[in-house]
């Protein structure tokens, strides 16, 4: 278990194993790749960051995340892999969120992207451009650190031009 203090001061508790924690996942994160991009969409008050959100009622937590991309960028997935869970604990409050892995296989323009801008689509270390102004606070902690890493340990990326 990765245990840190996020942004705002809030106790994370990062584990990438299956069901670490009593409360059950009502939340999504899913880092996706399209391509040889990261995808992430432009949060209207946060700014960049990979889609996600809550598990609508009878979702399972597969179906809430591919909602989730196609509502704030318009993808449709492939892939989905569950990389793990964290937990994010407040005020004596705490909230679980399930992270996945995905691979757009197809991306449509759409009229509206509900709280987004829309897709933003990312070449590089992602690791380090995160910490750029244009990107959420969500972005610069340790959850996305690990899960990417992870990503790298576990799933090795594919580049197209190869």
């Amino acid at each position: 278990m990765n245990v840190f203090y996020d942004y705002n001061g809030n106790k994370v508790e990062l584990s990438f194993d299956q069901n670490p924690f009593h409360e059950e996942a009502m939340h999504v994160l899913v880092l996706c790749r399209f391509g040889d991009d990261w995808l992430l969409t432009n949060h209207k008050q946060r700014g960049f960051e990979f889609p996600g959100g809550k598990r609508e009622y009878g979702e399972t937590l597969e179906e809430a995340a591919r909602r989730e991309v196609q509502e704030e960028t318009g993808a449709s997935l492939s892939e989905l892999v569950k990389l793990g869970e964290y937990r994010v604990t407040f005020e004596e409050q705490a909230f679980v969120k399930a992270i996945f892995f995905a691979q757009v296989e197809q991306l449509e323009t759409k009229e509206g992207y509900l709280e987004t801008n829309g897709p933003v689509f990312v070449k590089g270390d992602l690791l380090h451009l995160r910490f750029q102004d244009d990107y959420s606070f969500i972005m610069k902690d340790g959850v996305i650190e690990a899960c990417l890493k992870k990503i790298n340990d576990v799933i090795p990326l594919q580049s197209s031009s190869q």
